[in-house]
C-alpha cells in the first residue's frame, strides 16, 4: 500500500508569481555550469535552495530560506492540497503537442526493502549525501521527484483537468516546455487520489538521489526520536505522480562519454572489439542514431575522426557473467557496460558508478563536440529504452546500469516547495480525510 498525503505548499508570493519564469531552475542533476552561473545572479532564484553555492552550502540554504519566509518572499498556502502539474511539450521533428498530466503530493519515504516504491537505477553516494545535508538543514523538499502509478481508466484526469481551469503558476522553462500548476483543496476529491494510489506500487522514474536522501534522513530521525510515531514530517517526501498508461511519457537516451583514459589507444580498442562485435564504419557521424535505431545491442562509437556502428554478436551474449536475470542481461546498456566498458576498457562493473572516466550526456551533438575537441576520448551512443523495459526491471528487484533513463521533460524547481517541519507539515484539525 503506497500512502500519500496532501501538501500545505510553500510558493513565491503573488507579486513574484508574475516573474515566476525568472525564479524557476533546472533540477540539481541536470543544471549545467553555464545555467548555474546565470541563475545565481538572481538572489531570489530557486537554485539557491536546490544547488546552494560554496562551502557550508546547506547552511547557507537554510539561512536564505529563513530570510525568504520572514520577508514573505515565499508564503505557505493556508490549506493542504493536491497540486496538479501539467507539462506541454513537443518533440524534435514533430508538431504534435503532448501534455504530461500529473499531480504532486507527499509520499511516505519507504525503504527500498518495503517494496512499495520500485527503483530501476542505483545511486551515487556523494550525490545522496548532498541531498541529505540540504534536507536536514532546510527541512524542505525543494523539488519533486517523479513517480509512476498505473491507471488504465484515467479516473483522476477528470479532476486534474477541472483544476487546470484555474492555474496558480504558468511558465515556459529552459527546455521550451510550458509548465502549469494548479491545486485541489476539496477533501472528498483528495480522498479519491489517496485511494487510487493506495493499492499501487510506485515506480521511481526520476530523482533517485533526492528520494534516497529523504529515505536515509527518515532512518536517521527514527533512531534519534524515541517518541517516533511514523506521522512526523520527516517520514514523507514530495513526489510528482504521472500515469504510466498515458501516451505522454517519453524516455530519451543518455549517451556515455569516455574521458581521461591513461593509456588511450584507438587501434587497440578496435582490435579488441572484433572478438564480440560486428563493426561497420559510418561516414557521417550525425547519421549514427538512425543507423542503430531498432537494432538490438547496437551502439554508435565516436572517435575524433571516425564513427562506427558496433553490434554485439548474438553468440557472445552467453559470455555475460554478471549475476543478473535475463530481463537485465538483455538490455542494451547492460551489454554496453559489460562488453565494452568492463571487458575492453578495463573499468570493472563495481567501479563504474564512481569512475571519473565515465560521463553522461543526453545531447548527441555535445558528445560529438567533446570527442572532436579532445575533451573526451570517445563517445558511446545508445538508444532509448521502453517503459515496458523499465517496468520489467523494477518488478524483477534488480536495477539497470546508472543513468539508463532520461524521462522527458524534466520537472523544474521553484513552482512548489514542501516543508517537513512539524508546525508547517501537519494538517489542520478540521481537515479530515
Amino acid at each position: 500500500m503506497a500512502e500519500i498525503k496532501p501538501i500545505k505548499g510553500w510558493r513565491y508570493n503573488k507579486e513574484l508569481q508574475k516573474e515566476i519564469e525568472d525564479l524557476t531552475s533546472p533540477l540539481f542533476d541536470v543544471v549545467s555550469a553555464k545555467q548555474r552561473e546565470a541563475l545565481y545572479k538572481n538572489e531570489l532564484n530557486s537554485i539557491h535552495l536546490s544547488v546552494p553555492q560554496g562551502p557550508d552550502a546547506a547552511e547557507k540554504a537554510k539561512e536564505r530560506l529563513q530570510k525568504w519566509k520572514e520577508q514573505g518572499i515565499i508564503e505557505q498556502d493556508p490549506l493542504p492540497g493536491i497540486y496538479v502539474y501539467y507539462q506541454y511539450f513537443t518533440l524534435p521533428g514533430s508538431n504534435k503537442e503532448y501534455i504530461r498530466k500529473g499531480f504532486i503530493a507527499f509520499l511516505r519515504a519507504y525503504d527500498w526493502e518495503d517494496g512499495e516504491l520500485l527503483r530501476h537505477e542505483n545511486t551515487i553516494p556523494k550525490s545522496v549525501n548532498d541531498r541529505i545535508d540540504i534536507l536536514e538543514k532546510t527541512q524542505m523538499n525543494v523539488s519533486a521527484t517523479h513517480g509512476l502509478y498505473t491507471d488504465h481508466d484515467f479516473e483522476l484526469e477528470e479532476y486534474m483537468d477541472e483544476a487546470m481551469k484555474m492555474p496558480l503558476s504558468e511558465s515556459e522553462d529552459y527546455q521550451g516546455v510550458r509548465e502549469v500548476l494548479s491545486v485541489i483543496h476539496d477533501a472528498k476529491i483528495i480522498k479519491k487520489f489517496i485511494e487510487k494510489i493506495a493499492d499501487q506500487k510506485i515506480i521511481l522514474a526520476d530523482g533517485h538521489h533526492r528520494y534516497e536522501g529523504s529515505m536515509l534522513y527518515r532512518q536517521q530521525m527514527i533512531k534519534e526520536n524515541p517518541n517516533h510515531t511514523g506521522e512526523e514530517g520527516y517520514n514523507f517526501h514530495m513526489m510528482y505522480f504521472t500515469n504510466s498508461a498515458a501516451d505522454d511519457l517519453r524516455i530519451l537516451p543518455t549517451h556515455r562519454l569516455i574521458q581521461n583514459l591513461p593509456d588511450f589507444n584507438e587501434a587497440e580498442i578496435m582490435q579488441k572489439l572484433e572478438e564480440d562485435f560486428h563493426i561497420k564504419a559510418v561516414e557521417n557521424a550525425s547519421d549514427i542514431h538512425e543507423v542503430i535505431l531498432g537494432k538490438k545491442w547496437a551502439f554508435g562509437l565516436l572517435f575524433k575522426d571516425k564513427t562506427y556502428k558496433i553490434r554485439l554478436k548474438p553468440e557472445s551474449i552467453d559470455k555475460l557473467e554478471w549475476p543478473f536475470p535475463d530481463v537485465v542481461k538483455q538490455l542494451d546498456l547492460t551489454v554496453m557496460h559489460y562488453f565494452f566498458i568492463e571487458k575492453i576498457l578495463g573499468i570493472a562493473g563495481k567501479e563504474q558508478r564512481r569512475s571519473e572516466n565515465i560521463a553522461f550526456e543526453r545531447n548527441f551533438f555535445n558528445c560529438l563536440t567533446q570527442v572532436q575537441s579532445g575533451e573526451a576520448n570517445m563517445a558511446l551512443i545508445t538508444k532509448e529504452i521502453s517503459m515496458e523495459q523499465v517496468r520489467e526491471v523494477c518488478f524483477s528487484g534488480y536495477t539497470m546500469p546508472q543513468k539508463s533513463t532520461y524521462f522527458y521533460p524534466k520537472t523544474i524547481c521553484g513552482f512548489l516547495f514542501s516543508s517537513i517541519k512539524e508546525d508547517e507539515f501537519s494538517l489542520p484539525p478540521y481537515f479530515r480525510l
